[in-house]
């Protein structure tokens, strides 16, 4: 019997439903399943949609919408489509699966080298992977070596400060003059020490995400005059003259004392590397790219160009970098600088002008 156009909404609705209860059958199922091979889930897929289709069908020949061999010929038809699909479908399986494999056992090899010729999602993953892996062994290597001059750096106050008590213990001094002269000494090396570790605990909680802002509107004049204020002392005692230029306003949103000390940073690591009698120029602009812009400009003689892009590495051991010293810190300073700028959303960067180099932040700047 031919159906009817008026069967056509009956057929429909049969289909559907048988087709909905197969497809959430289907979803269970793959639920059930999620930890299994991706191979069964892909079965499950195949399967679900050839009974789907295999009970729509059933259900129009049991109306006797088609009967004799037309029935038996659009069975085996489907029969034979549901199979072709299971076999496409073992074949997609084993070749994801495989690739998978590969990707498991490249990552399980040291070092990891991302496996070439994997399906699209798969060598996103490898290539993502490759380069976290050569950022945590960048990183591991950056710790090891800041471990081992952190070290180095403790280790040279301490023996100082452990020979001079013991000096005053024993009674090795005892002219008032040099006990004094100790005393200031050993308060000097604890000072040194406080830095330190106050530099390392700062450098870990940027690392960590940790560093918490306090944004407000301020202008960079003010910081620009906080800083100089700031640092006029170690510049007047190694001779060296500061100076400072800023506009009108150049207002920006950002915690004050955070990026107080990040310029800071940079301007006593200018005062440090600048002879005597020369100067250091703190600016505060607005950019051609209409960027807040804070600038340190020192006469340090420059920086080789092939270390310009390693000077704000915590493990970069240059000169302009990290330079532990008597009245410093660890020599985290850039590092420091250079994660309260990013922090900011802002950038830092440094480049040879003249006589020096000019450290260079840059921030949002804010409408009036």
């Amino acid at each position: 019997m031919m159906p009817r156009p008026g069967d056509l909404p009956m057929i429909v609705a049969v289909t559907a439903g048988l087709g909905l209860l197969i497809a959430l059958a289907g979803i269970w199922l793959m639920w059930r399943l999620r930890a299994r091979s991706i191979g069964v889930m892909l079965a499950v897929v195949v399967v679900v949609a050839v009974t789907a289709t295999l009970a729509g069908v059933v259900a129009i020949i049991t109306k006797m919408f088609i009967e004799g061999p037309a029935k038996d010929f659009v069975l085996s038809v489907v029969a034979v489509g549901g199979l072709v699909g299971l076999g496409v479908a073992f074949v997609l399986a084993r070749r994801v699966v495989g690739e998978s494999r590969r990707l498991v056992q490249a990552v399980r090899a040291a070092p990891f080298v991302a496996p070439r010729g994997l399906p699209a999602e798969l060598q996103t993953i490898a290539n993502t992977l490759e380069e976290a892996y050569a950022r945590e062994r960048a990183l591991e290597g950056a710790r090891r070596e800041l471990v081992a001059w952190v070290s180095h750096d403790l280790r040279t106050p301490l023996a100082g400060m452990r020979a001079m008590a013991e000096a005053l213990e024993d009674g090795v001094v005892s002219d008032p003059a040099t006990v004094a002269r100790y005393h200031r000494q050993i308060k000097l090396e604890v000072e040194r020490l406080s830095a330190m570790v106050d530099d390392l605990f700062e450098l870990s909680r940027i690392h960590a995400g940790a560093l918490r802002l306090s944004r407000a509107r301020i202008g960079l004049a003010d910081l620009l005059a906080d800083t100089m204020a700031g640092a006029e002392p170690l510049a007047r005692a190694k001779g060296v003259v500061l100076t400072a230029e800023a506009s009108a306003a150049v207002p920006v949103e950002a915690d004050a004392g955070a990026l107080g000390r990040a310029l800071g940073n940079l301007v006593v690591n200018a005062i440090r590397h600048t002879p005597s009698d020369r100067t250091v120029v703190l600016r505060a602009e607005v950019d051609a790219a209409g960027m807040a812009c804070l600038s340190v400009t020192d006469c340090c003689g420059g920086i080789p160009e092939e270390d310009l892009p390693r000077v704000f590495e915590v493990a970069f051991r240059g000169e302009a970098a990290r330079t532990p010293t008597a009245d410093g810190g660890a020599g985290l300073g850039l590092a420091i600088a250079q994660g309260i700028v990013e922090a900011h959303d802002g950038v830092i960067d440094v480049v040879n002008d003249g006589p020096g180099c000019r450290f260079e932040i840059r921030l949002p700047l804010v409408g009036g």
